[in-house]
């Protein structure tokens, strides 16, 4: 019997052993997915403070629920572990490390890299490694492969690699890990085949390419897309505001058209691990092959503009209330990327606080999912939204809409609230001012 047909009758009769090499956003709930369809599962990490705590039965992010994690590990499915000496006994590996960019914009794929030469030292016939992490074209073919084969182990018949980007929307309540389509592209045919049976074990859909390159670039696409219609959306703030037209209006009203418009929304600008981040890895591959790729770019620099714009609406608000920046109390409220969740990735709130600081504001946040954040050697600590700090501010900037803040409470106490996020759509203020995105604060 061969590699490859030992490997799918170990998928179908659940004997296989599940690496997942990486326990963040990514990696733990497909974890405890392979966990809960019958796999033995070894969970990876650099990080003893998480193995520790994974193995204590409690998540530490909120897309798992301690109850879900305490489950597989109390009936023995799932462990985690530092000790890299234990991918001897995976039989199949999914990578989701993070995949960062550094200042220059260039991908950093040196977590790619260590993951992928400790995997390739305790390699052995008959394994299936698959690549999730969001990457560049090529990264599967070009840097993977020759790692795993300089270990005497050939791709497709020996070994199968693979490539099934992450489809992780952090606090989405309809889509997760186990009904979100997933796309896999191997190396070969093999490859492919084998990765799509072991995802298809414990996933509903499962979405088959014809080539590593592929599914890298669909990734890309997908989330290129959202940020160039964010882009978009952005910039038709930004128009609004100089003809004085409420831009939430125009895009409800465009939104009722049956065909051939998508909604997208602007805001403070873009956050999490995806859409800021993986339009840069398909600009950085068509620079090496000497094309530029202009509307990524474009879209990169307006929503890289946003969070000057609401500060600059801020500064325009207490200019209306014969107050400058300098000296006044600024309430930030939100700094997760998004509502209902506590991941601060990448998000716009912290540009936000930055440019507030730089002009001498006094800035505090509020955020009901995140209890603090390190950012440039200073410690933030979310205060209490309390009567006192919504009276006592000189302005409230609304930067993620969190559903459980009661945003009538703030306006009605605030003096100025600047919202970012349209969520104060439909209130009105006994005693302050509410600046919506798209209109003249004065």
């Amino acid at each position: 019997m061969d590699n490859k047909q030992r490997l799918l009758d170990k998928i179908a009769d659940r004997s296989a052993v599940i690496g997942v090499v990486g326990l963040g956003y990514v990696g733990l709930p497909l974890a405890v997915e392979f966990a809960r369809a019958g796999f033995k599962v070894i969970g990876f990490d650099v990080s003893k403070r998480v193995t520790d705590l994974l193995n204590s039965g409690k998540s530490h992010i909120l897309d798992v629920a301690d109850a879900d994690l305490a489950e597989v590990v109390g009936k023995g499915m799932f462990e985690a572990t530092t000790n890299p000496v234990r991918i001897k006994e995976m039989d199949c590996v999914s990578i989701a490390v993070p995949t960062p960019l550094v200042k220059t914009r260039d991908p950093d794929m040196s977590f790619v890299v260590a993951a992928t030469a400790t995997i390739s030292e305790y390699a052995h016939p008959g394994m299936l490694v698959v690549l999730e992490s969001t990457t560049y074209p090529g990264t599967t073919r070009e840097l993977m492969q020759p790692k795993l084969e300089a270990a005497g182990l050939k791709i497709g018949s020996d070994v199968f690699l693979a490539f099934s980007p992450e489809r992780v929307d952090p606090g989405n309540p309809v889509w997760h890990t186990k009904n979100t389509p997933k796309v896999v592209g191997g190396i070969t045919a093999a490859c492919t085949e084998v990765a799509a049976a072991l995802y298809q074990s414990c996933l509903d859909t499962i979405v088959p390419v014809s080539s590593t390159e592929t599914a890298e670039l669909v990734k890309l696409l997908e989330n290129t897309f959202r940020s160039v219609n964010i882009g978009l959306a952005n910039e038709m703030a930004i128009v609004c505001e100089k003809l004085g037209v409420d831009v939430w209006e125009v895009i409800d009203a465009a939104a009722t058209k049956p065909f051939g418009f998508m909604k997208f929304t602007p805001g403070p600008g873009i956050g999490g691990h995806c859409i800021p981040l993986d339009p840069h890895y398909l600009a950085w591959k068509m620079r090496t092959l000497n094309y530029k790729t202009r509307f990524i770019d474009l879209a990169s620099e307006i929503n890289s503009q946003m969070p000057a714009l609401v500060v600059e609406k801020v500064a325009q608000a207490l200019n209306h209330e014969h107050k400058s920046v300098n000296g006044s109390n600024v309430l930030v409220l939100g700094v997760a990327y998004k509502k209902n969740i506590d991941d601060m990735r990448e998000s716009p709130a912290l540009d936000v606080i930055k440019l507030l600081e730089e002009r001498g504001a006094k800035v505090s946040f509020h955020d009901p999912h995140v209890a603090s954040f390190r950012e440039d050697g200073h410690t933030f600590t979310s205060v209490e939204l309390s009567d006192d700090a919504l009276k006592g501010s000189d302005a409230v900037v609304i930067v993620t809409d969190h559903d459980s803040v009661n945003y009538q409470r703030v306006v009605d106490l605030a003096p100025v609230v600047v919202d970012a996020r349209n969520a104060t759509k439909g209130l009105n203020s006994k005693n302050g001012r509410i600046v919506p995105l798209s209109a003249n604060a004065a």
